[in-house]
């Protein structure tokens, strides 16, 4: 093994890493297959594939967690070849992943010197220097409206993240740079908060940093990228400059589709009465809403951060108590008092946080999907009916096309993707009649994305009403119907997608304040 050593790179070299022909696998399975990449000194290169396309493996054998069965790793201008993490970071390499291992009963700065160690003498802490060093890091960034005292507790995931990052310049000379390989960095941030980590990113570059950005989120790649490289099932497909390629080849690479089959065609739909009418609704983040769903139709709903989507189906799932208004389902009165009475009625809902509102991350997938629907199959109506539970995985995981080991799994040995998926398998298991989806393809990767685009479209041709709540736009108008803005809980503008455009939808969202007034 070579012996770590702090990389040391200028920023006139013109590599900082470079991979050449890198293998891996698992028994029979190729995880990777002869990758050859490189990353340049102040450079954000972005690495993205679906689920199962080798970006996970690559990130193991460069953070020293395994060891590559072929190819070579050049750190500099020296062969690298790491056999611990340990070994990884001594060379100058920081894997940041998007699950924060962090203590919150510690200060920021306690959390900060975690891997490094607390500064003392004698046995005993020098806290002003312990406090020093944090704020010397976290200004270096310039994150001052961090305060190094602050419990950990306080902080949000996106001031987690970025405290991380900061931890990493302790101790390090001036004018180091740094070798960070951010793995779906922004997957539990909110937009301000992916901001804040943006303009990290932005001083990080300026600093020589090289920056190995692991993403599905194609909007940021975009945005942040100087270079992407493209994984699909093990093989590099390619290694571009931002500029020479595009969204629709980045996509078709990944996939082996085109951008223009992402979203499948809206089917013309008979005339119906609506399934659900509401009228004047309001609720906790919501007020005076009207509006109606008819069988089949998608009724998108778009506004801008605190514009109420997620309130909108809270309040008709029964999670938030009315304050006033009427809502109808079927022609009858329907004024559900818990979730539970929702479900019942045959309301599905699929919440935005899949991993702390919808997921037992530590349970069977068995559970996870017959958790609302137990009173419906248990036998002689007391009796957990695990024979029956694990027919209804079967069935609507072959429905959604879920992929995981066996009925058995946790949720957690699950990509992002594939747990989403096992929140639709839930929503089908009650043979619901309305599914509300808010943000359902949030944090999952482009195939998974179109393997839930149908189902949402297949399900409407059923005659299942659908209202998605989403602030990704061309979601919204890749498969909705119709288009409901919302501007701080008030219904702004109720629109056909006819020829709607992003650019369109976007000034509607923009303008919302001045309808809804």
């Amino acid at each position: 093994m070579t012996p770590p050593r702090r990389l040391s790179v200028s920023c006139h070299d013109r590599t900082m890493l470079r991979l050449l022909n890198l293998s891996r696998s698992y028994g029979a399975i190729r995880a990777l297959s002869g990758v050859s990449l490189t990353l340049h000194p102040g450079e954000v290169h972005a690495l993205m594939g679906e689920n199962g396309a080798g970006k996970s493996t690559l990130i193991r054998l460069l953070s020293g967690l395994e060891r590559p069965d072929a190819g070579r790793m050049i750190l500099g201008d020296r062969p690298a070849a790491f056999d611990s993490p340990a070994a990884a970071h001594a060379a100058g390499l920081r894997v940041l992943h998007q699950e924060l291992h962090v203590v919150p009963a510690l200060s920021v700065a306690e959390n900060m010197h975690l891997a490094t160690g607390c500064p003392a003498r004698a046995g005993l802490i020098r806290w002003r220097a312990l406090y020093a060093a944090a704020s010397a890091a976290l200004s270096r960034l310039r994150l001052t409206h961090i305060d190094p005292r602050t419990p950990m507790s306080r902080l949000g995931p996106g001031d987690r993240m970025l405290v991380r990052i900061a931890a990493t310049l302790i101790g390090a000379e001036e004018d180091a740079p740094w070798l960070y390989i951010l793995d779906e960095p922004t997957a539990a941030l909110t937009g301000a908060e992916a901001e804040r980590l943006f303009a990290v990113l932005a001083e990080l570059k300026a600093q020589v940093a090289g920056i190995l950005y692991v993403s599905h989120r194609m909007a940021e790649v975009l945005r942040l990228a100087d270079r992407v490289s493209v994984l699909r099932d093990g093989c590099l497909m390619s290694s571009l400059p931002m500029a020479a390629t595009g969204e629709a080849q980045i996509i078709h690479e990944m996939t082996g589709r085109d951008l223009s089959d992402l979203f499948p065609a809206r089917n013309a739909r008979a005339p119906a009465p609506p399934l659900l009418r509401v009228e004047g609704l309001s609720a906790p983040g919501i007020a005076g809403l009207t509006f109606d769903l008819a069988p089949g139709e998608v009724l998108g709903v778009a506004g801008l951060s605190g514009s109420g989507r997620g309130a909108l189906l809270s309040a008709l799932m029964g999670a938030n108590a009315r304050h006033s208004g009427t809502v109808t389902l079927d022609g009858r009165l329907f004024h559900p008092s818990s979730p539970a009475d929702a479900w019942a009625a045959g309301l599905a809902h699929i919440p935005r946080e899949r991993r702390s509102e919808g997921l037992m991350m530590q349970r069977a997938l068995t559970e996870n999907v017959s958790l609302p629907h137990l009173a419906r199959i248990a036998r002689a109506g007391l009796f957990q009916n695990r024979p029956g539970e694990r027919a209804m995985l079967e069935e609507t995981g072959r429905a959604v096309r879920l992929k995981a080991g066996g009925p058995s799994d946790h949720a957690d040995t699950l990509s992002g993707g594939n747990q989403q998926k096992v929140l639709f398998a839930r929503a089908l298991a009650g043979n619901p009649r309305l599914l509300l989806l808010d943000e359902p393809t949030r944090g999952v990767d482009v195939g998974a994305k179109y393997d839930i685009y149908r189902l949402i479209r297949g399900l409407a041709d059923r005659g299942i009403a659908v209202i998605l709540a989403s602030s990704d736009l061309p979601e919204v108008i890749g498969l909705a119907d119709r288009i409901a803005i919302l501007h701080h809980g008030r219904l702004a503008h109720l629109v056909p997608n006819d020829g709607l455009t992003e650019e369109g939808l976007l000034t509607l969202c923009y303008t919302a304040g001045e309808q809804a007034a």
